[in-house]
C-alpha cells in the first residue's frame, strides 16, 4: 500500500454526498483490499474495538472492530462521526457494527454504485453504510442509492421501480415506528444457529423475537438448507475474481514498480511481475490470490451459489426482480414471509491479542459464515445492536458487556423494509 496516497477522483458516492452538503472528514483504516474480518491486515495496524478502550473497573480489553471495515465502524463508535461509508464483500459492513455496538447496511447488489471502489469481488462487492442509528443508515442510503451509468452492475431504473413499488403500502405505517410489526411474517432461519455461536448472543436474539412477537408479527420458522455450504462457495468465488481483478497491479499501470534484484532474467515479464506483487501484496491478500488462481474453475460453487439463491427466494414472498427466474421463485415459494433475522456473528469481538498470537487461522473464516449467504444472493442486510443494557445477566461486575448485533434480511430491492423493521426493532429496545 502507498502511503500518503491522493485518489485522481472521488468515487461516485463520495460526490454524491458532497453535493447533498455532507462533510468528509477523512479515511478510516481497512483490511488490505478488504480481505479480512478482523482488520489486522493492514499496513497501519490492526484497528482497535473503541468499546473495550473504555476503563470499567479499571478494566481494558483491546478487541478486534472488525474487518473488513472496522475503521469506519470505529469512528462512528467512538463518536468521531455519525456516518462513514465501508465496502461489504462477505460481511465487512455488518461484523464490524455487529463488533462495535452500531448500524451497518449492506445494500442490494447494484443499488449503489461502486464507481470509484477497488475491485475485489466484482459479483459480491457492496458499498454499505455505518451509523449510529437506522435513522441516520436511511438517510445516507437515501441519498446515494441511485442509478449510476459509469457503474456496469449498477441496476437499471425500471428493474428498481418493480422493487419499490411492491413495498411502497407496507413501508407506509400510521402507527409509530412499530407499527410496521403488526402482520409482518418473520423468518427465523434454522441454519443461523450453528454449534459455535455462543450461548449468550442466542439468549438475546430470543429476547428480541420475543418483543416482536408482543408487537404483532408473525415469526416462523424458515430452513435455508444450503447456508452449510455457502462459506465455501463464498471463498472460491471471492478469491476467483480477486485473482482476476488484482492481476492489474503490476507495477506497470497498476501499483508501485519494484525493481527486481540483480540477475533476474528481465526477460520474462512473469518474473517482474511476480517481484513486484510478492513486495507490495501482503501475505493474506497472496494467499488468497493464489487460492483464488487455483480456483478460477469455479463452477461448482457457481452452482451452490444458485441453489442458495433458490432457497432465499423460496422463502421470500416478494419476488426477486433482480433475477431472470420470476416463474421458478413462485414455484418455490410456500412459506412465504417478508423478511429473516438472525445474529449477525456466532461471538462478540475477538481479542486482539488472540489474533496477533495465532494469526488467521479457520476460525477467523468463520466469522463470516452468518453473513456470506446475503452476499452470495445480492440480498441487503441490517445489522443492528441489541440493547444489552438492561439485561439482569450482563450486569456481572468487572466485565465489559460487549455488543451484539442482530440482522434483518430481505428480498433484493426490499431495502427501505428492512430498513424500517431495523427502525421499529430499535425502538423496542429503547
Amino acid at each position: 500500500m502507498l502511503k500518503d496516497f491522493i485518489s485522481p477522483f472521488d468515487a461516485t458516492v463520495v460526490k454524491i454526498l458532497q453535493d447533498s452538503g455532507a462533510d468528509i472528514i477523512g479515511k478510516t483504516n481497512c483490511d488490505e483490499f478488504g480481505m479480512g474480518s478482523l482488520n489486522i491486515h493492514s499496513t497501519h495496524g490492526p484497528v482497535k474495538n473503541p468499546v473495550g478502550l473504555y476503563q470499567v473497573n479499571g478494566l481494558v480489553e483491546e478487541r478486534s472492530a472488525g474487518g473488513s471495515s472496522g475503521g469506519s465502524a470505529a469512528a462512528v463508535a467512538a463518536g468521531i462521526c455519525k456516518a462513514a461509508l465501508g465496502t461489504d464483500t462477505g460481511g465487512s459492513v455488518r461484523l464490524p457494527a455487529s463488533y462495535c455496538g452500531i448500524v451497518g447496511l449492506k445494500p442490494s447488489y447494484g443499488l449503489v454504485s461502486r464507481w470509484g471502489v477497488i475491485s475485489y469481488a466484482d459479483s459480491l462487492d457492496c458499498v454499505g453504510v455505518l451509523a449510529t442509528d437506522v435513522q441516520t443508515t436511511k438517510q445516507v442510503f437515501d441519498q446515494i442509492a441511485l442509478y449510476d451509468e459509469l457503474d456496469p452492475t449498477s441496476a437499471p431504473n425500471e428493474i428498481r421501480a418493480k422493487a419499490f413499488k411492491h413495498i411502497e403500502e407496507r413501508t407506509v405505517h400510521k402507527e409509530g415506528a412499530v407499527g410496521i410489526l403488526k402482520g409482518l411474517r418473520v423468518g427465523i432461519p434454522q441454519e443461523y444457529f450453528p454449534s459455535e455461536m455462543s450461548p449468550s448472543i442466542i439468549q438475546h436474539v430470543r429476547r428480541v423475537i420475543s418483543k416482536l412477537k408482543e408487537h404483532g408479527a408473525e415469526v416462523i420458522s424458515v430452513s435455508l438448507p444450503s447456508t452449510s455450504y455457502a462459506l465455501s462457495s463464498y471463498y472460491v468465488l471471492a478469491t476467483a475474481e480477486a485473482s482476476s481483478n488484482l492481476a492489474r497491479y503490476d507495477g506497470v499501470q497498476y501499483g508501485s514498480y519494484v525493481k527486481p534484484p540483480p540477475g533476474t532474467e528481465l526477460t520474462k515479464t512473469s518474473k517482474i511481475y511476480a517481484h513486484t506483487r510478492t513486495t507490495n501484496f501482503g501475505k493474506e491478500v497472496q494467499k488468497r490470490i493464489l487460492l483464488g488462481t487455483y480456483a478460477l474453475s469455479a463452477e461448482y460453487a457457481q452452482r451452490i451459489r444458485q441453489l442458495i439463491c433458490d432457497d432465499f427466494n423460496g422463502v421470500f414472498a416478494i419476488p426477486n426482480y433482480f433475477s431472470d427466474l420470476i416463474e421458478r421463485q413462485q414455484e418455490l415459494n410456500g412459506q412465504c414471509v417478508d423478511v429473516l433475522i438472525h445474529p449477525s456473528a456466532i461471538r462478540t469481538a475477538p481479542l486482539l491479542s488472540e489474533a496477533k498470537t495465532t494469526g488467521p487461522n479457520l476460525d477467523t473464516y468463520l466469522q463470516d459464515v452468518l453473513t456470506v449467504p446475503a452476499s452470495l444472493s445480492g440480498l441487503p442486510a441490517l445489522s443492528i445492536p441489541v440493547n444489552i443494557d438492561n439485561d439482569e445477566h450482563t450486569k456481572l461486575q468487572n466485565e465489559i458487556r460487549w455488543p451484539i448485533g442482530i440482522s434483518i434480511v430481505g428480498q433484493w430491492g426490499t431495502d427501505q423494509l428492512v430498513l424500517s423493521v431495523g427502525a421499529a426493532m430499535e425502538a423496542l429496545q429503547h
